[in-house]
């Protein structure tokens, strides 16, 4: 009998069967193992500090530039090392304040660290096909940082600072745009930017030099901002209504006893002492018994809301490197607020926020939220993204602001404020002297702040200063004997730039 044809082909038998079947799950193990690896966790990996490759990578390539107008102050440079390129800074003590540092070691900071992903070319912004670069890991070439900082504004206010502990902020009032920005003393970042032991000597000696020179004052330390406080809270009490006529009497009386105490809040000049006195009159002669009267009529609540119209209590204040928060307390009895209300007891500003401060007044009434970046841009000048000026509160109305500029203007003329005086120009601006310490044995603080414009002209005034001495070997400290004419210079430098 003939044999099946089925009969014929020969078995598989059951151990090649179990074979197979074993190899088939070999295969899609090992699979399903590269793609968990490489796909899921490979952020994991790519993160890890043992991973050098991201860190070769990152300095494989020069780092995008930080611009002052059309000039860069930052470039790279050829290492010859395991990095091959590490960051230098060109005048680098004189922007540390706005470009902050990028090191081999010891990361970015300021600038360098808000657009790191820019600069360094991981900015999926940067790509040309996003897609395959993510699938190639391809690094483009890092983008650029164009700064609003104007350089004759920074190089006055470096040059008027010198050796002394301080810091300047200016902004521009109807943008918000931050025209200088500057704290001494200063430090290279260049000095440290690579990973060599003179790095890393130079990193140590700056972190043990008592002056503390990384600190960015202007951003980062607050202040008790004294008597350039009063401008928020004749501010206030115009807009309140405590007050309706900046040349009037006012009924705040001398000696005015702080309430629930038995102690007067005194003044720095014998001029002060009157009773009655018009808020103009209080201002020019910066008389802390009439301001912290009025604050305390004003109420509380309306104080806070202006001082947070300001920025005050705004712990959020990015622009986009983050500022330290200026405080103004929210919970006070009657005396601690006069004391508040004239700069001292617990408040505290930034320099930042007190450029805030003279800025919206300036602008009659509207506060603008703060920036130091103009646009960001790829290597080959392509707009990533522009910055729109953005408000960020209406303090109070036009007609408040205009009163407030008149007071201002008054101190400048005929007060505390002459040395901020310029040829050819309306200056409006508020000194401040504030103690601290131990029973006020500290070098007093030296403030001041101030805006300018063109005299007769109705536009809004193009640049507001703030200037704070936290120490210096002068004499003279006072507001208007130090601070003020360094605000004068960086009000110069802008309006000689506009002109």
């Amino acid at each position: 009998m003939a044999r099946s044809r089925n009969s014929q082909r020969p078995g598989i038998s059951t151990t090649g069967r179990r074979a197979g079947t074993f190899c088939l799950v070999l295969i899609l193990a090992l699979a399903a193992q590269a793609t968990r690896v490489q796909v899921f966790q490979a952020h994991r990996y790519d993160d890890n500090p043992a991973n050098q490759r991201q860190a070769i990578q990152r300095y494989d390539q020069p780092r995008g530039n930080i611009l002052v107008g059309a000039t860069p102050v930052t470039g790279s440079a050829p290492t010859g090392g395991r990095f091959d390129y590490k960051r230098t800074y060109t005048a680098g003590a004189q922007y540390a304040a706005v470009t902050g540092y990028s090191s081999q070691i010891y990361g970015n900071t300021q600038l360098e660290g808000t657009q790191d992903d820019l600069l360094s070319g991981t900015d999926k912004r940067l790509a040309g096909w996003a897609l395959w670069d993510e699938i190639a890991r391809k690094q483009n070439p890092g983008g650029d940082v164009h700064t609003t900082i104007d350089q004759a504004a920074q190089q006055a206010a470096m040059r008027g600072l010198g050796s002394q502990k301080g810091a300047v902020a200016a902004i521009e009032p109807s943008t918000g745009r931050i025209l200088a920005l500057a704290s001494t003393p200063s430090y290279d970042p260049g000095t440290f930017a690579g990973s060599s032991n003179a790095d890393q000597d130079a990193w140590n000696r700056l972190r043990a030099d008592t002056d503390q020179p990384m600190l960015n004052r202007a951003l980062r330390q607050t202040y008790p901002p004294g008597s350039t406080f009063k401008v928020v809270t004749a501010a206030a009490a115009l807009a309140g209504g405590v007050v309706s006529d900046i040349n009037a009497p006012t009924s705040a009386p001398y000696p005015y006893v702080m309430p629930g105490t038995t102690t007067e809040l005194v003044n720095d000049t014998s001029a002060c002492d009157r009773p009655n006195l018009s808020l103009d009159t209080a201002m020019t002669l910066s008389c802390n018994s009439v301001l912290g009267y009025l604050g305390v009529s004003t109420g509380l609540e309306p104080m806070v809301t202006m001082a947070q119209n300001f920025g005050f209590n705004d712990s959020r204040l990015d622009i986009p490197v983050r500022a330290a928060r200026s405080n103004f307390d929210t919970t006070m009895n009657a005396s601690q607020l006069a004391l508040s209300s004239i700069g001292q007891f617990d408040t505290a500003a930034t320099p930042l926020v007190m450029a805030m401060v003279a800025a919206g007044v300036a602008n009659q009434g509207t506060v603008m939220y703060p920036q130091l970046v103009d646009k960001l841009t790829k290597s080959d000048g392509t707009t990533v993204q522009l910055m729109e000026p953005q408000p960020y509160k209406r303090a109070m109305s036009p007609a408040v602001a205009g009163q407030v500029q008149q007071l201002m203007t008054d101190v400048v003329q005929n007060g505390t404020g002459r040395n901020a005086r310029i040829p050819g120009a309306t200056v409006g601006g508020k000194t401040g002297t504030a103690q601290h310490g131990v029973d006020n044995s500290g070098t007093p603080y030296a403030w001041f702040i101030s805006w300018a414009k063109p005299a007769g002209s109705s536009d809004v005034p193009p640049v507001a200063v703030a200037v704070v001495i936290a120490d210096s070997d002068a004499t003279d400290v006072t507001g208007g004997g130090l601070a003020a004419p360094i605000a004068k210079s960086v009000m110069q430098a802008v309006l000689n730039g506009r002109g």
